[in-house]
């Protein structure tokens, strides 16, 4: 089956899905066959679809657990072919392209492995296959560019620079096949759809191309599908020569467990439980051969990988240190030591989410709620990477209500439940970033306004483009649209003459060699993040020095020099900074500051959350079914006697007084980013009919609003301030809109071509962008209040920020659900939170961690002294 979308609703529609093959294979698969033999191997029933698919002529979307064999369920079709019709040696036959850089060096060893290994009738595919990154040398890409080998590793990025290269571009007609990896992490973003676009580019270069992709985990596979191959081959799914979705019929085992604490406290805070859970955190390792240590932001990885190796010294050097703002020369050290076997666990971020295959590794641990079903899944699937084998999961929480999220989020795991990632559309930015490399790789002879918006509609991101809006583009990518009509720079494509000085009928080139350059510096800013890289200098005058990596350029501007922070698995000591470097040196001093990073905080999914209120509808129920439920049972029953538990079909919302003032807590169960949109939501709806200031905070579970005077809200009242009406309007009053689309417009600045991040090794200041982007976003609402990418910075912030679609479908369900007020005398285990987090926006003399902990010893005597007397 498959799915579509209509606005954020899925539903089942018919489609295509290879049946289980009952006959014997075709006769084409047999060096396949036999190579998998020679190697003791039998293919499973999934790649032998998609052998035979391929070698139809059609388009696909394997979906196979981590680790089942999906590169090779996709690449031998190609390999197949080359064998059954040898044909010109020269040109690009089979582009690959991965989401990471981190992935193509591994995805290359096993390409030409099987490359290489397979044969017929003592022919082999003699292919030269290569890797093509920001890393790879240039002396390498001039050589790629004027020979391009027959199979190429690559980025989206990559892809997309490779198409702005004319002596690259006429030897595509060549290209039989692309195949996209890891499609799932592309295409719910803007990267997703770079790729679209090239992939549009690349079937008009080369007509009958086969576009294939990968997936493990992914909800609505058959949308996944459709926006990958295109509209036009999307419109033929059920045809015998339709898109083919070929699904592994059985999963591989995942065996998960959770570390319960021994002792649980009755009032959990955020990130309170998690160390205290190191002794068993280290027991787990020492019990598995390799294990990866997964968290869920670089601030943990750092903060755990300090914390084991100061209880455990022996474990330096058989513990390493892996997230993506290390340098690429560390990161390398780690993966090929994870994969030789010389260390026994990696504590990581998402770097290590994906696609590496790294058989030694017998564990996962996962620290904290993964807040998704999906992201659990490919975490546990980085272990067992061998036949028969069984994927391990240890589960550790970091407070005592993720108990609840990890014994919901094994439900759901058990109901084969994954969530789906929605592609984006209308990203106007990457279609002017597009249109310009098109410009440039047709050379003098240009490319039509006609062709650009052929290919623009043959997306999906793209395909319901009016006429209006299009036109809009390509005088933006002319001139810069009526504000910046008197900026040469900004007229990036112009006009092809001849010659003698004519001019050619609508035909566009870019407009010079340098603007050229310009553009294809700026192609990878849809990856860009504000930061300075970090680099340990060895003397007096911090010349030289080691690559540590790179970090948030606000965290360097809060701190002084001589201020000591944990970076890279070391404690170091700020020198000094210069030129968008830190420079640094080993600290003596024991502790430091933790670097934080942007996008830490990941949203509970509707899927999970919808797990967690069914587990508490046992619970309220007196059901505590699991180790998980059995030790978070006193929690739960302390909640039940003070108040009520969120559950399915009730909105619980409980009044407290503190003295700070008055607290209402409301529980929708929908996740922190819905949860900060509510809470300004309700606070502005109230303020709007009765004027009063509010403290706010959210998490997961709900909100708090805290205000100096008692709040009297009846039910009808809160129907009132939970309604959808006017909620997109509310919202862009209530939460300063027009700043965050201003900040949202200096990435639609930087991938639009606006503003120019600086030539390598001359990058420009992150505050230099960023006064760029705003006086474009004061000018542009000034004189060009038509401008198309004002709109879109307002759309992504109620899309990507507030999450405004998700946040109506909360609000819509709330409506239909009784609402059960409250009024308990003292903060209850699912308010204290809540309470704690909103302390760290307070000003105080006295620290954080004191007041909470003060407040902690009177709930938790109160709960005990009616515990006693009971």
């Amino acid at each position: 089956m498959t799915t579509r979308q209509r606005g954020k609703k899925t539903v089942v529609v018919k489609a295509d899905e290879i049946a289980p093959a009952t006959a014997p294979p075709m006769t084409g698969l047999e060096p396949a066959l036999t190579w998998f033999r020679e190697r003791g191997w039998t293919p499973h029933d999934f790649q032998l679809r998609a052998w035979e698919a391929y070698l139809a002529g059609r388009d696909g979307l394997v979906n196979a657990p981590t680790g089942s064999g999906k590169t090779l369920a996709v690449w031998m079709g190609p390999l197949l072919e080359s064998l059954a019709k040898p044909e010109a040696d020269e040109g690009l036959k089979i582009l690959w392209i991965t989401p990471l850089r981190a992935l193509a060096g591994d995805t290359l060893g096993s390409l030409k492995a099987a490359a290489e290994g397979i044969s017929l009738g003592g022919r082999r595919v003699d292919w030269r296959i290569e890797m093509r990154t920001g890393d790879t040398a240039s002396s390498t890409k001039k050589r790629q560019r004027e020979k391009p080998p027959h199979a190429l590793v690559t980025t989206p990025e990559s892809t997309a620079l490779l198409l702005t290269y004319p002596e690259i571009v006429r030897q595509l007609g060549s290209l039989r096949a692309v195949i996209v990896d890891e499609w799932h992490e592309l295409l719910s973003t803007k990267r997703g759809v770079q790729l679209e676009l090239c992939l549009s580019r690349l079937r008009t270069l080369a007509p009958g191309l086969r576009t294939w992709g990968l997936s493990a985990t992914l909800g609505n596979l058959g949308q996944a599908m459709e926006v990958l191959v295109g509209p036009k081959a999307a419109a033929t799914v059920g045809d015998e020569s339709g898109p083919a979705l070929v699904r592994q019929a059985v999963s591989r085992p995942i065996e998960i467990r959770t570390l319960v604490p021994r002792d649980i406290e009755r009032f959990p805070w955020a990130g309170h439980l998690g160390i205290r859970l190191l002794p068993q955190v280290i027991e787990a390792m020492e019990s598995a051969g390799t294990s990866l240590l997964f968290t869920n932001t670089r601030s943990q990885t750092e903060i755990w990988y300090q914390s084991i190796i100061r209880a455990r010294p022996d474990l330096i050097g058989q513990i390493a240190l892996h997230h993506g703002s290390l340098d690429r020369e560390l990161r390398t050290w780690v993966e090929n030591a994870l994969r030789d076997g010389r260390v026994r666990g990696v504590v990581c971020t998402s770097s290590l989410d994906l696609g590496v295959d790294f058989a030694p590794v017998d564990q996962v641990i996962q620290i904290g709620s993964p807040k998704g079903i999906g992201r659990l899944l490919q975490r546990a699937g980085r272990s067992g990477h061998r036949p028969g084998a069984v994927s391990r999961l240890v589960c550790v929480p970091t407070n005592a209500l993720e108990l609840v999220e990890f014994a919901a989020a094994q439900d759901a795991v058990k109901l084969g439940a994954v969530e789906p990632r929605y592609p984006v559309r209308m990203a106007l930015d990457v279609l002017v970033q597009h249109m310009v490399a098109v410009a440039i790789g047709t050379g003098e002879a240009g490319v039509s306004p006609e062709e650009l918006l052929a290919e623009a509609r043959a997306t999906h991101a793209f395909a319901g483009m009016t006429d209006e809006a299009f036109a809009w583009c390509m005088d933006f990518a002319c001139r810069g649209g009526p504000a910046l009509t008197a900026y040469p720079q900004y007229a990036r494509i112009v006009p092809v003459v001849t010659a003698t000085g004519a001019v050619v009928p609508a035909r566009f080139k870019i407009a010079s060699d340098r603007l050229a350059l310009v553009h294809r510096q700026s192609i990878g800013t849809i990856l860009s993040d504000s930061s300075m890289t970090v680099r340990l200098g060895t003397g007096v005058g911090m010349g030289g020095g080691k690559v540590l990596g790179t970090i948030e350029e606000g965290f360097i501007s809060r701190l002084t020099v001589g201020d000591t922070f944990s970076f890279a698995g070391r404690l170091v000591q700020l020198v000094k900074v210069r030129e968008m470097t830190a420079w640094v040196q080993p600290a003596k001093r024991k502790s430091g500051r933790v670097p934080s990073w942007q996008g830490g905080r990941m949203p509970l999914s509707s899927l999970l959350a919808t797990a967690i209120r069914r587990r508490l509808d046992d619970a309220e129920q007196g059901r505590f079914e699991g180790a998980e439920m059995e030790a978070v049972e006193p929690l739960l029953r302390v909640q039940m006697q003070w108040s009520h538990l969120p559950r399915t079909g009730v909105l619980l919302i409980e009044h407290t007084t503190t003295r700070e003032g008055h607290h209402v807590f409301v529980y929708p169960m929908e996740g922190r980013l819905v949860h900060e949109g509510l809470a300004a939501l309700v606070a502005y709806r109230i303020a709007a009919g009765s004027p009063r200031s509010f403290s706010l905070a959210a998490g997961d579970h709900g909100f708090n609003l805290a205000t100096p005077d008692e709040l009297h809200l009846d039910e009808p009242a809160w129907r009132r301030l939970l309604s959808t009406e006017r909620l997109a309007e509310d919202l862009l009053l209530c939460l300063n809109a027009a700043q965050l689309a201003r900040r949202q417009f200096r990435e639609i600045a930087r991938v639009a071509g606006l503003v120019v991040p600086g030539f390598p090794g001359a990058p420009k200041r992150t505050r230099h962008v960023q006064a760029s982007s705003d006086l474009f976003f004061d000018v542009l609402s000034e004189f060009d209040a038509g401008n198309m990418l004002l709109a879109q910075s307002a759309r992504e912030v109620l899309d990507r920020q507030l999450e405004v679609d998700r946040m109506r479908e909360a609000l819509e369900r709330l409506a239909t659900q009784r609402i059960e007020i409250t009024r308990p005398e003292r903060l209850t285990p699912f308010a204290f939170p809540l309470w704690a987090d909103s302390l760290r926006e307070q000003l105080s003399s006295e620290k954080w961690t004191d007041r909470v902990q003060r407040m902690l010893v009177r709930l938790e005597t109160a709960a005990g002294g009616e515990a006693a007397g009971g």
